[in-house]
């Protein structure tokens, strides 16, 4: 259990890619099944323990400690993983004899029932290190927050066992932790695990965004361009009567979209984006599709109100016949004939957008014909479907985003890395009639700042606190200073 933590807190202190891709394969190289394993579906949330919420945890310590001091140790540390682990009481006697495992660890906690859930992780958390228990306290709220992608890790087995990594994502959904034969297999032990799972998700093909003087460099002939869609990335795999609905991150979303799923009659790999409304009449907007988002269970009124839908804009196979390593020319060819076999109420096909050249695309870009569009899409008529994002083929040159000017109002203490800086901000605007105007909350902001900007405001917030809430800060703001 202890390399495990010490791993978690090596990847929270590395700022860079390469530094903790080595972190992940020297420890996946050096520590034994099953716990590296377990240590990489805890990584890539493919572990399954019942979530501890944190209401729990406050108050497990604070069974333990005063509750006020515990109140000023969080807003102090800003994150309660962090928190609980430094705080909790710990006594001689409590320490164990036998460090467990991560294996032992992770049995104990998906053996408890609900029940007997926090007084396991009581135990667990007497008997261990600070830094076990920070690791363990993270493994039972479900996030890591460590900086750590599904891509990444799977990179670094890669890197591990000297394969491409598209090779490692094309068998991920057909395997289960702790991944014996994958890591057998990458170490040379044993032959490649063999998909034998169907429906399973196909490595999705990304852009890159358009930057200065690229349009310079490409002919537009060589082109085909399309709307770019303000909807979620999916990838429909309908395969021997099993049907599933990807995100582009390998996510199965299929019972979130039961309505979507049922339609899927077919035998094929489609590639598009997940909207909702009508797509013969009115296609919703992204806040319409957040109404079907993150839903434990999704009622037929629900389905009724906001019926989704998938706009296609690529084919990856169609039965038995991988297309892939076609043209995309081809693919939309094959695309437009197929889509014109599936139910239109579901499935429909994003058109491509004519242009004489990159100034006449320009246009169109500045003005599309629905809010739902951000952007277009640059795809290479000759491009294969390749994995990741390689330069050239696909580009997005999205909308240029609307700005407003806003006051500071509030800002709270981050968490995770951002912990130490106040970095989460409240923004407002001035309304109401000239000479008594008032600030009035509009939004919330804790992203987009590089940590240069981030330790300039968090030193203008605390230069400039007015009022203090708990761990929110309430900032100077009139009409001379906001």
């Amino acid at each position: 259990m202890n390399r495990f933590a010490e791993l978690l807190d090596r990847l929270v202190l590395t700022p860079s890619r390469n530094g903790k891709l080595t972190l992940l394969s020297d420890y996946f190289r050096s520590v034994e099944d099953p716990d590296r394993g377990l240590a990489l579906a805890a990584i890539t949330g493919d572990l399954t323990i019942a979530a501890v919420k944190p209401a729990m945890l406050r108050m497990l310590v604070m069974e333990r400690m005063d509750p006020v001091l515990f109140g000023y140790s969080y807003d102090y540390v800003g994150d309660l993983a962090e928190t609980v682990s430094l705080v909790w009481p710990q006594s001689p006697a409590d320490i164990a004899n036998h460090e467990p495992t991560l294996a032992e660890v992770v049995a104990k906690l998906q053996a408890a029932s609900r029940s007997d859930g926090p007084k396991v992780l009581a135990r667990l958390l007497d008997s261990a290190s600070i830094s076990a228990r920070f690791a363990i306290i993270k493994l039972v709220t479900g996030g890591l927050r460590i900086g750590v992608s599904a891509r990444l890790a799977k990179q670094a087995l890669a890197d591990l066992g000297k394969v491409d990594i598209a090779e490692i994502e094309e068998l991920w959904h057909g395997l289960t932790p702790p991944y014996a034969e994958l890591f057998a297999w990458l170490e040379g032990k044993a032959e490649k695990p063999r998909k034998t799972a169907m429906a399973l998700f196909r490595p999705v093909m990304l852009s890159n965004p358009i930057g200065d003087g690229d349009l310079e460099k490409l002919d537009p002939a060589d082109y085909a361009a399309e709307w770019k869609w303000d909807g979620i990335r999916v990838q429909a795999v309908s395969e021997g009567g099993i049907r599933r609905l990807y995100s582009r991150t390998g996510d199965d979303v299929s019972g979130a979209f039961p309505d979507l799923a049922e339609a899927m009659d077919f035998s094929a790999t489609l590639d598009g984006e997940l909207l909702v409304g009508d797509p013969l009449q009115a296609t919703g907007t992204f806040s319409d599709l957040q109404q079907r988002l993150n839903r434990k269970s999704v009622t037929p009124k629900i389905q009724q109100q906001y019926p989704a839908f998938m706009r296609c804009y690529d084919v990856l196979q169609i039965g038995d016949e991988d297309l892939r390593a076609r043209s995309f020319r081809e693919r939309r060819r094959r695309l437009e004939a197929f889509v014109q076999t599936l139910d239109p109420s579901r499935f429909d096909l994003s058109p491509l957008v004519e242009f004489t050249g990159w100034q006449a695309l320009e246009e169109l870009r500045r003005k599309p014909l629905h809010p739902v569009i951000e952007g277009v899409m640059l795809k290479r008529w000759d491009s294969p479907y390749l994995t990741g994002r390689p330069k050239g083929p696909w580009f997005k040159w999205k909308r240029d985003p609307h700005t407003v000017d806003a006051v500071l109002m509030y800002a709270q203490r981050g968490h995770g890395k951002r912990s130490s800086f106040y970095s989460d901000y409240t923004f407002g605007v001035w309304s109401g009639p000239e000479g008594s105007e008032e600030l009035v909350p509009v939004g919330k902001a804790y992203f987009g700042f590089t940590d240069e900007e981030l330790r300039q405001i968090d030193k203008y917030v605390r230069d400039n606190t007015i009022e203090r809430f708990g761990p929110v800060r309430s900032v100077r703001a009139d009409r001379r200073q906001g």
